[in-house]
This record gives structure tokens, sequence and C-alpha cells, in this order.
């Protein structure tokens, strides 16, 4: 058996070989190191939750909504009068054009948001609708005298009804869960133009708004919406 002897030096074929397998070592390391960086960036994106700042952001741009929309569909039965009557133009506009108005203005912040979580959108889709609600209650109570108490729950019913929407945009279903609300909406307008029958079939709809939300709420997860 040769011997190696270790004063001897190595041959450049030798030393050529342990600089490639270094280099080899090196650049494979890299690239492990790389897909890690990658698969923790994807992971940050899938658990993505609204900060503070945000619910603030979309709570405010309901309430920023509602503004135009209560003077506009305030205004509107005016319109109307010149060939309907004043109950038939309030009825029209308080229970034809209000729910499908008001769902989709609440639901149009949503829209533009991207690499968002089902459930993180549905939670956004709620504060929207109580920023509405919120507007809504201070111009019925302050400026209409409405009883604070038969207004509160609406105020809730806004953002559930505007987190329904919100799971239709989460599942590729706006559509149908924009109607689901509008649906829900047109209800408890209709039973109010009702007078009192509204104490009875009213508070029916404003808790199956609630059940709903709180349903569909369950049924979303911290994953992305896919585009």
């Amino acid at each position: 058996m040769t011997e190696v002897d270790p004063f001897v030096p190595k041959s450049e074929a030798t030393i050529g070989k342990g600089i490639i397998a270094s280099l080899s070592e090196c650049i494979a390391r890299n690239r492990l190191k790389g897909v890690r960086l990658a698969s923790q960036e994807s992971v940050t994106i899938l658990i993505h939750k609204p900060k503070v700042q945000e619910k603030l952001f979309f709570l405010i741009s309901g309430m920023l909504v509602s503004i135009p929309m209560t003077l506009v569909l305030n205004i509107f039965p005016d319109y109307l009068l010149t060939f309907l009557s004043s109950a038939n133009a309030a009825l029209v506009s308080t229970v034809l054009l209000a729910p499908f108005i008001e769902e989709f203005s609440k639901a149009f912040p949503l829209f533009y948001r991207h690499a968002e979580t089902e459930r993180s959108i549905f939670t956004l889709g709620f504060y929207v609708g109580i920023g509405f609600g919120i507007v809504e209650l201070v111009e019925y109570v302050v400026l209409l005298q409405a009883p604070l108490v038969a207004r509160l729950p609406l105020m809730f019913f806004h953002g559930c009804s505007t987190s329904i929407t919100a799971y239709g945009i989460a599942k590729k279903q706006t559509f149908a869960y924009y109607l689901i609300a509008v649906g829900l909406h047109f209800s408890n307008n209709l039973f109010a133009e009702l007078g009192p029958v509204w104490y009875v079939a009213g508070p029916a709809f404003i808790l199956l708004a609630y059940f709903l939300s709180w349903f569909l709420y369950g049924k979303t997860k911290e994953r992305m919406i896919p585009l």
C-alpha cells in the first residue's frame, strides 16, 4: 500500500476538486436558504390579519359611504312624486332601491383588497357595515328622533349584512351572497314601512342576519383568497 506523505504538497488537480466541492456545497446551502425564505414569506401572506389601523380605516370608509347614500335616498322620493303618491314614492325609495344601493356601497371598499385571507376580508366587511350603521344611527336618533332601542340593533345588522357579502367575495360567489344581504335588508325595510308589524317580523330578519354572519364566519379560514 502506498503511504501519503503529509509534507508533500497536494497536486493542483486535487486542490481544484476541493474548491469545486466547497463551491457546490455553498451554492446548495444558499438555494435551500432561499427556499426557506420564500416559504416563510408565503406563510406570512396566508396568515395576514388586519391591524387596528386597517380596521379603523374601513370603519371610517363605511361612515363616509353612509352620508351621501342617506342624503340621496332621502331626496330621491321627491323626484318620484311627479308620477307617484308620497306613500308609493317612499316605498320605492326605502324598500326597493335602498337595499340594493346600500349593500353595494358598503361592499365596494372591499373590492380593491388583494392578498387577503377569507377571514380578514370577512372581518373588514363587518367593520365597514358597522361604520355605515353608526352614521345611520346618529341620523335617525338625533335628526329624526327615532328611539335608540329600535335603531341600535340595526347598526349591527349593517355589519352583519356587509360581512355576508364579504363572504361571497371570499368564496368567489359575490353576487349570490350580495342578493342574500339585499333580501334581508329588503325584508326589514318592507316591514318597517308596514308600521307596527315590524315589531313582530323585523326582529326576526335582524336575528337571521346575525345568525348567518356568525355561521359564515365559522366557515372562513385563514387562507388567501385565490385570484
